[in-house]
């Protein structure tokens, strides 16, 4: 089996803990406005490689990892490869390698075959990071092309399974950056037992040059950066 891989980064600091190998999957459905991954977006083939190939990549860079380290899967949405997934992260497991998702959930689905599969996939996973783009349904398609109701289901599915999560927020002006949402955000989080961390990830620009090379109309080329008191009153509701 093989993966449709867009690239790797190998030393990952911000995406779980310790120091990470991050893998990136080509493929999303999502068309977040603020994307600074615009070019994994496509799922047509990048480049494929199969889970050995890249867990030997990875142990190259083993001794940076220390004690903390290991490996993060992100995209693109990793959940949209699912049975490669669960490959890659057994066969991590058995070279006792820390196993983290990146994903904004879009995927999940309670409904078969989905279903079996993901909870295959939770049985070899360490820590999902999670990005609830929007709390609103409505503003979460308005910013995504996408509702939310399954992304918060599978959410409190994991809170159900007790399984460890990182929550991120991105801040955006016009979007996100309301007080209201972010205190239905922290309403919802606190009827979930599993959450870690909270994370408020203010808005940047840095991957427009992406849609334009794609040759795609940026949506936020007017939309600037969050204050740092927008900061951190965003981190004060949402992060205790």
């Amino acid at each position: 089996m093989k993966g449709n891989i867009h690239s790797v980064e190998t030393f990952g600091s911000v995406d779980g803990p310790g120091v990470r190998f991050l893998i990136f999957m080509q493929g999303c459905a999502m068309r977040c406005r603020y994307c600074h991954n615009a070019d994994t977006w496509s799922r047509e083939t990048n480049q494929l490689m199969t889970a050995d190939e890249l867990l030997d990549r990875a142990e190259r860079y083993r001794s940076y990892w220390g004690s903390d380290g290991g490996i993060t899967v992100s995209g693109g949405e990793p959940l949209l490869q699912l049975d490669f997934l669960v490959e890659l992260f057994r066969k991590a497991k058995q070279r006792g390698i820390s196993t983290c998702v990146d994903t904004c959930g879009q995927p999940f689905s309670r409904e078969e075959p989905f279903f079996s599969r993901f909870n295959a996939l939770m049985q070899v996973t360490d820590l999902l990071l999670v990005d609830i783009k929007h709390i609103d349904e409505n503003e979460h398609r308005r910013l995504t092309g996408h509702g939310n109701r399954n992304i918060l289901d599978m959410l409190r599915y994991l809170s159900e399974q007790n399984k460890p999560v990182w929550i991120r927020h991105v801040l955006v002006e016009g979007f996100t950056d309301n007080d209201e949402y972010l205190r239905q955000t922290r309403a919802f989080l606190d009827t979930l037992r599993n959450v870690q961390r909270v994370e408020v990830l203010p808005y940047h620009s840095l991957g427009a040059y992406k849609w334009k090379e794609l040759g795609l109309a940026y949506p936020l080329e007017n939309t600037v950066p969050p204050s740092p008191e927008r900061i951190q009153n965003a981190e004060k509701i949402l992060c205790g």
